[in-house]
């Protein structure tokens, strides 16, 4: 996959996925999986680092996250985000930030909003780097929005369609709908013509993502509406741990083809 293969799969109306990965061993679990692309997201801030916002990850964090997913992707399509006011600080040091992620292997930049940081979207674009929006609930924008879903209002509503046609014309080449009225992202999808990659946002999107370790059923503490657990894997790690444990504890692990 590619920017480009995005547009195309719009084109030809087939349906893109994505994963939110942030280590190298899910990676390449993934890099044997038919998903159309990973995205190293900020919040491996909170789900792997612990904290209760995207806000404390770093473009150093995010460049070693993207390193360790890129070199298990096996040649997945990568993305990965880039922090809370690394493009806000005007574009000179907003394409610093940019070359350290492409460096450690991401192949396009993910972005959320689009007002007030055109000209970054612009310069990334016209400098060979495809940009991913990010609209609707905006996870860095935590402070001023809080975490609940965006555009129920016919104004709001209007002002996220309105980003979505911005991102196109400073040529995103897809843009993340986030918690916002199914009917909403259905109009936005219909409106523009790069693909529209949904969580939380109804199944009119041209896409959708989940973190990996949500629809693993790993996330114990946190289950939004929107996430479907595919697995139970918090049950299995337990049970698998449990197991262990009574082995140890009985003598039986570790057996003869075990030890050397």
């Amino acid at each position: 996959m590619s920017a480009a293969d995005f547009s195309q799969a719009k084109r030809d109306r087939r349906k893109l996925s994505m994963v939110t990965c942030y280590d190298y061993s899910f990676a390449r679990l993934l890099s044997k999986s038919t998903v159309d692309g990973i995205l190293v997201g900020d919040s491996a801030a909170m789900v792997v680092h612990g904290h209760n916002s995207t806000l404390s990850a770093s473009v150093d964090l995010m460049r070693l996250h993207t390193e360790a997913v890129v070199r298990g992707a096996g040649g997945k399509f990568v993305v990965t985000d880039m922090p809370f006011l690394s493009y806000r600080k005007g574009v000179a040091a907003a394409l610093d930030s940019a070359h350290v992620l492409i460096n450690a292997g991401a192949q396009a930049l993910k972005l959320e909003g689009v007002d007030g940081h055109e000209d970054v979207i612009e310069r990334l674009t016209q400098s060979g780097v495809p940009v991913m929006g990010h609209l609707g609930l905006q996870p860095q924008s935590v402070h001023a929005s809080g975490y609940r879903v965006q555009g129920r209002s016919s104004e709001t509503g209007a002002e996220i369609r309105r980003q979505a046609r911005v991102l196109q014309e400073l040529g995103a080449f897809a843009v993340v709908l986030e918690c916002i009225p199914a009917p909403l992202a259905h109009e936005i999808t219909a409106e523009v013509n790069i693909p529209t990659i949904g969580i939380g946002a109804g199944s009119g999107c041209d896409g959708q993502i989940l973190v990996l370790q949500d629809l693993l059923g790993m996330n114990i503490d946190f289950q939004p509406k929107f996430v479907r657990p595919f697995l139970d894997g918090a049950g299995s790690v337990i049970g698998a741990v449990a197991n262990f444990d009574a082995a140890v504890k009985a003598g039986s692990f570790p057996a003869l083809e075990q030890s050397y």
